[in-house]
């Protein structure tokens, strides 16, 4: 039976897993909601970004949907437990993929990169999962607040992104590292221009793999193979606005044609 299945996010980061999702279960219906409102969340109060977050959940759940999946770092870092005892239903969370990247790097002595929002690096519940991996500590991080903005309105200027890559890391000796960790779901939508800036040994990884993999363990889900068809996803918004919708279409559109 087909299930009804949330992402929810700041703004249109969390596309990036929802993206991957669909590349798995082309049969499944998905709501996309995106909190517009209050985008981005990585340079507010985690109090304030909290408050948020429940209003926008307690919405997506009057949509009649069988998981969540919050598609978002710092929004899983801030609520999940909490969110997991209000509701009866499935809430998947996600978190920087700093475990893999700790087991790729074990064997060669290379240093981990995780780039995140400040919000995140500040949060109990990520220096926590550092600390329980990271037994080499071997693991650095580095904040990148503008890709999120620059992401929100839809800027993907090669040039500019490179260069402002290059100034956040012109400080570090990038042959230390093995692989740099995207932390925030924003961030993906930049791989192919920060590939252009690291060294060809350094691997890119994210969370949205694992976290579809959770998905699909907890919803008991069969990966299918084959194109979309028909209106498979809904976007919904706190704002409301049909041009954010828009918007939310543009970006998964993007992510489709630079996926091939």
């Amino acid at each position: 039976m087909t299930k009804k299945i949330a992402f929810f996010d700041s703004g249109i980061g969390g596309l990036t897993v929802l993206h991957q999702a669909l590349k798995q279960f082309p049969e499944e219906k998905f709501l996309y909601y995106a909190d517009t409102l209050h985008v981005p969340y990585g340079t507010k109060s985690a109090d304030e970004v909290r408050g948020h977050i429940f209003d926008c959940v307690e919405a997506i759940v009057q949509e009649d949907v069988q998981a969540i999946v919050i598609a978002c770092n710092t929004a899983t870092s801030l609520a999940v437990k909490d969110l997991r005892a209000k509701y009866d239903i499935p809430i998947i969370g996600m978190e920087p993929a700093v475990k893999p990247a700790v087991e790729m790097n074990s064997d060669s002595g290379k240093r981990v990169l995780v780039f995140a929002t400040a919000l995140t690096l500040s949060q109990t519940k990520y220096n926590e999962l550092v600390s329980r991996v990271d037994d080499h500590h071997s693991v650095d991080s580095i904040a990148l607040p503008e890709l999120v903005e620059w992401c929100e309105q839809l800027d993907f200027d090669p040039g500019k992104i490179a260069d402002y890559f290059r100034f956040k890391l012109a400080d570090l000796d990038l042959h230390m590292y093995g692989t740099v960790v995207l932390g925030c779901t924003h961030y993906p939508y930049y791989t192919s221009i920060l590939r252009t800036v690291l060294p060809d040994h350094i691997q890119i990884i994210d969370g949205s793999t694992g976290t579809v993999n959770h998905l699909k363990q907890r919803l008991g889900l069969v990966a299918q193979h084959g194109d979309r068809t028909g209106e498979q996803v809904t976007f919904l918004s706190s704002s409301g606005r049909p041009e954010e919708q828009e918007k939310m279409s543009s970006a998964l559109q993007y992510l489709e044609m630079n996926s091939k």
